[in-house]
């Protein structure tokens, strides 16, 4: 089986959860003996279809324009069993990138108007390569792809014998640098997909269903970290790839906020076996306390004070997310006064490598 896998996703460099998904897929198909050139877009000068139908008279089945689809593109996707579609969700479809490229394989139709089924098309000139549509995307639901999914069933799978193989759909796709289980589950599920593809030219309800699984019960939370995330960007005067590249934290805006990022940042592998609980005291803009119990490589988060913690830290909120977010050094800020601590006083050396994802 000849497969090519177009990948439209602009990034690079670990950052595409598209890229992550399409590359375990191949990895798959490649396992089952396919054939697979994984194309990237965002390497292809593709200049946007003209409208001028050039190639439907003057040059039948060729393109007028002189770039990289006419050049080798377009005579790869005419010539495989089976093309890949990989593209993130933009507004809810193919992003633009993608949509230029299937408009671009516009050359495959006759002039002439034939009906087929209920619909009118254009006779094609060649057999039709089968298509395989996969996407991620931000949003939890899987009515996200509710657009993508009508345009590719509309696009490829009309006629006596539809040719498309399979829709692959991610959604919560960001969560998937945070759920390490369910990640590798994910993963597992996406090569196994490749497989299934190749053997059976379907994906199992089953593989899909592991592929599609929730990542967390409360997406809530989530959106709460990640519009502090935001926040934080705009605030820095940042991009989202400059936040994540020099390894910035998001800034919590609310006793809740912070806490969820406290949790979400514990390591386990540096709490051990240290059974302890601290609390913090917050004063200025933000009023209130929270404690973190620590026991056995675990960690609870409470709101409001503990009946008997092993460290308070009194501070005001800003100063004491401006050191956990890494502004300011927290030994600086104690020699000048800044913040106070009590109880014992030697645990605020463990708070940072408490707090410190691997």
């Amino acid at each position: 089986m000849k497969v090519i896998a177009i990948n439209s996703s602009a990034r690079a460099q670990g950052q595409s959860k598209t890229e992550l998904m399409l590359d375990h897929l191949v990895c798959g198909m490649e396992n089952a003996g396919a054939d697979v050139e994984v194309i990237n877009l965002r390497d292809k000068k593709i200049k946007d279809c003209i409208g001028c139908f050039h190639c439907m008279t003057k040059t039948p089945g060729k393109c007028v324009l002189k770039d990289d689809m006419t050049r080798g593109l377009f005579p790869k996707w005419l010539d495989s069993d089976l093309t890949i579609y990989a593209t993130p969700l933009f507004h809810h479809t193919v992003n633009a990138t993608m949509k230029r490229f299937i408009e671009r394989t516009f050359p495959i139709c006759e002039p002439f108007l034939m009906k087929q089924g209920e619909r009118w098309v254009h006779p094609l000139r060649s057999r039709f390569p089968a298509a395989v549509v996969l996407s991620v995307c931000g949003f939890p639901e899987m009515s996200a792809f509710g657009a993508l999914t009508h345009y590719a069933n509309f696009l490829f799978n009309h006629g006596e014998k539809g040719t498309l193989w399979a829709e692959i759909y991610r959604p919560g796709s960001e969560l998937l640098l945070e759920t390490v289980t369910e990640q590798k589950d994910i993963l597992d599920a996406t090569v196994l997909a490749g497989i299934e593809l190749v053997k059976t030219h379907r994906v199992s309800p089953e593989t899909l269903a592991r592929i599609e699984q929730p990542l967390m019960d409360d997406f809530s939370d989530f959106a709460k970290i990640s519009n502090c995330m935001w926040q934080t960007c705009i605030d820095e005067g940042v991009t989202r790839k400059k936040f994540t590249n020099k390894g910035m934290m998001p800034r919590a805006d609310s006793i809740e906020t912070y806490m969820l990022m406290m949790s979400t940042g514990f390591n386990p592998d540096n709490a051990g076996d240290a059974k302890v609980t601290i609390q913090n005291d917050f004063t200025g803009r933000v009023k209130g306390s929270c404690h973190f119990i620590i026991s056995d490589g675990t960690v609870q988060t409470r709101g409001g004070k503990s009946e008997n913690p092993d460290l308070i830290i009194k501070s005001p909120f800003d100063v004491w997310i401006d050191i956990v977010t890494g502004k300011e050094d927290g030994t600086e800020m104690i020699m000048e006064g800044k913040y106070l601590v009590e109880g014992n006083t030697d645990l605020i050396f463990d708070v940072p490598k408490f707090f410190e994802r691997k």
